[in-house]
């Protein structure tokens, strides 16, 4: 059993215990993290929907991204990963949302934004948003994507504990 399988069972029990929801919003996965709950019997009592906003217009026609904070920090951004999470929250029935942007490569990335960077966004109904900067280096996009669904799984069963 992988890592992210091993954290989607965890996650599946702990939120159904709760009677809490999760909505996604990926761009750099692509759908993996909801791929990841999916892969877990009993998920549908705790994945209310995932969004998959790969470009710029589905991040601000499906999520409500502003096309300001896009212009001003650009897709792969602490500020478009905190809308992302506040977007997908708010355009579900969920109680947390996890949202993910980044470049996995091989190419797209630069000095300030490498290859690697990913920016990671939990939002809860409280109010509460919690943001992490992800720097995993070139390590191939397989990998990165990959790490990235482990670090978003390890980030909504840590907003439980904490």
């Amino acid at each position: 059993m992988t890592d992210s399988e091993i954290l989607a069972k965890r996650l599946v029990q702990a939120y159904t215990q709760r009677g809490l929801m999760i909505a996604t919003a990926e761009s750099c996965t692509g759908g993996m993290i909801a791929a990841a709950i999916t892969d877990i019997a009993g998920s549908s009592a705790v994945l209310d929907r995932g969004f998959v906003t790969y470009s710029n217009e589905a991040k601000q026609e499906m999520i409500g991204v502003s096309a300001e904070t896009l212009a001003a920090h650009g897709a792969v951004s602490r500020n478009v990963a905190i809308e992302m999470a506040e977007g997908a929250l708010s355009r579900s029935n969920a109680d947390r949302s996890v949202a993910v942007t980044g470049i996995a490569g091989p190419g797209g990335g630069y000095a300030q934004k490498p290859v690697g960077l990913v920016h990671l966004a939990v939002a809860t109904k409280n109010g509460e948003t919690r943001h992490w900067e992800l720097r995993f280096g070139d390590t191939g996009r397989t990998n990165i994507r990959r790490d990235t669904v482990t670090r978003a799984l390890e980030a909504l069963l840590g907003d439980l504990t904490e």
